[in-house]
Order: structure tokens, then C-alpha cells, then sequence
């Protein structure tokens, strides 16, 4: 439903999409459906990764959208636009940073580009 609200595609499931977005009061959106829609929005739609930034931004600050942690998408949204990594990798970037733990077990040397946590790399 989000990516049809997002991309407009098909026109006739994106106006149902964003009516339904619109009329209901709460709709809540767990962390792993943004995750899954940052996916289809990259490899699908093949959109940038400030557009897909923006349009998450815009999703959350919709009036229906509730989520657990607010923050903490909004971090991991920063972190996967500025620091670019995957979206996946940010959220555990984020994650590690609002629990105080400070570090990441990942192969995946873009963390290293986020000062704020540590990567450790499995031996």
C-alpha cells in the first residue's frame, strides 16, 4: 500500500492507497514494512536514495502513521541517506546507538563510515 501511495503506480490502487492513508485515524507502521519499502522503492523503481529519504520522512510525519520509535527511524533514515549505507545496516546503526551499546557485528565495511558506533568484524 505505501509504495502504491509513494510511486502513483497503478493510478488506481495509489488513489485507494492514499484515500485509505488519509481517512483512517491510526495506521500503524512497523519498522519492518519501511524497511521493506526502502527496498522495493531502490531495486524496483530504482529511486534515489535522497527521494526514498524524503519520501519516508513524509510517510512518517503523516498525521494517521504510528510507529514504535519514531526517533529511531528517523535516525536510521538520516543515517542511510548521509552515510550511505544500506537501509538495513542504518537501522542497526541506529539501533546500537539508542540503546548505548555504541557497536555493530556486520562484514559490511560501509558502517565504518558512521562515527558513532564501532563495526566488529567476526573472526
Amino acid at each position: 500500500m505505501l509504495v502504491r501511495h509513494l510511486t502513483n503506480d497503478p493510478p488506481d490502487l495509489a488513489r485507494r492507497a492514499t484515500a485509505y492513508l488519509a481517512r483512517e485515524d491510526e495506521i500503524v507502521l512497523a519498522d519492518l514494512i519501511l524497511a521493506e519499502t526502502v527496498y522495493v522503492l531502490e531495486s524496483y523503481y530504482r529511486a534515489s536514495r535522497e527521494a526514498i529519504a524524503l519520501s519516508m520522512r513524509s510517510l512518517l510525519a503523516m498525521r494517521s502513521i504510528v510507529c514504535v520509535d519514531i526517533p529511531l527511524l528517523l535516525r536510521s533514515i538520516e543515517v542511510y541517506e548521509v552515510e550511505r549505507v544500506d537501509f538495513a545496516e542504518a537501522y542497526l546503526v541506529a539501533c546500537a546507538e539508542s540503546t548505548g551499546i555504541g557497536a555493530v557485528a556486520s562484514f559490511d565495511r560501509g558502517i565504518d563510515r558512521v562515527r558513532t558506533v564501532q563495526r566488529i568484524a567476526p573472526h
